[in-house]
């Protein structure tokens, strides 16, 4: 975790089918992917997918975050893996538990790879939509590797999501303007984006392409270390 100490700032896009000016630190869902907090992106199109869950339309709210003096946590750091990110993610989301390699995997991904996101005022990583959120299942399942499952994770463009989590971060958020977004637009490009992913995950699971020196996560099990 870093503290900035350099004046930019950050512009933030919020989909959502209605206009937020004002978010309200304690409101939301706790089992998003980094818990509880309030989700932006830093790509306007993205956020007009999310604004766009079904045909119907929505919108963008955009925001101007001053950054200096907030601690920010970066999952994509150099010191954080893949493993780390899927460890925050088991964290907090809800998901059905089907085989005992995928229970053991849980809590010895939370045991050896968790990392704690509430002390941060902002946390910035990948974000983890049901498609994704399905590959981390496979690999935690054994049926795919990590580097297969990295391979998946840039499927789709992934995009990258930043959450206020902290009050401090919510006072220093400004909103800046809404912008209308057209679902019969924009909710066929995310049903897309979604589809591109999971088809190009099952082309590479179908491939069969297993590398000699490919990690499992029954390898991690046994001990390998990462």
């Amino acid at each position: 975790m870093s503290v900035m100490s350099s004046d930019s700032v950050l512009t933030l896009y919020h989909g959502s089918r209605m206009v937020v000016r004002h978010p309200r630190y304690g409101i939301g869902n706790p089992f998003n992917d980094y818990g509880l907090g309030f989700y932006c992106t830093e790509f306007i199109d993205l956020a007009r997918e999310w604004a766009c869950p079904e045909l119907l339309s929505g919108f963008v709210n955009e925001y101007h975050l001053p950054m200096k003096g907030l601690r920010v946590l970066d999952l994509d750091a150099p010191n954080y893996s893949s493993l780390n990110w899927i460890a925050v993610l088991l964290a907090h989301r809800k998901f059905d538990i089907t085989t005992p390699v995928m229970a053991r995997a849980r809590d010895f991904m939370l045991e050896r790879y968790a990392i704690c996101v509430d002390e941060a005022d902002v946390v910035t990583g990948y974000r983890a939509d049901d498609s994704y959120f399905s590959f981390a299942r496979a690999f935690l399942d054994n049926r795919i590797s990590l580097r297969q499952l990295e391979a998946a994770l840039r499927f789709g463009e992934l995009g990258r999501q930043v959450v206020i989590k902290s009050p401090r971060a919510f006072d220093a958020l400004a909103f800046v303007r809404e912008e209308s977004v057209d679902g019969s637009i924009w909710h066929p490009k995310r049903m897309s984006r979604d589809r591109r992913a999971r088809n190009d995950y099952k082309a590479l699971v179908v491939s069969g392409d297993v590398q000699p020196d490919d990690i499992f996560m029954i390898d991690l099990l046994r001990g390998a270390v990462l």
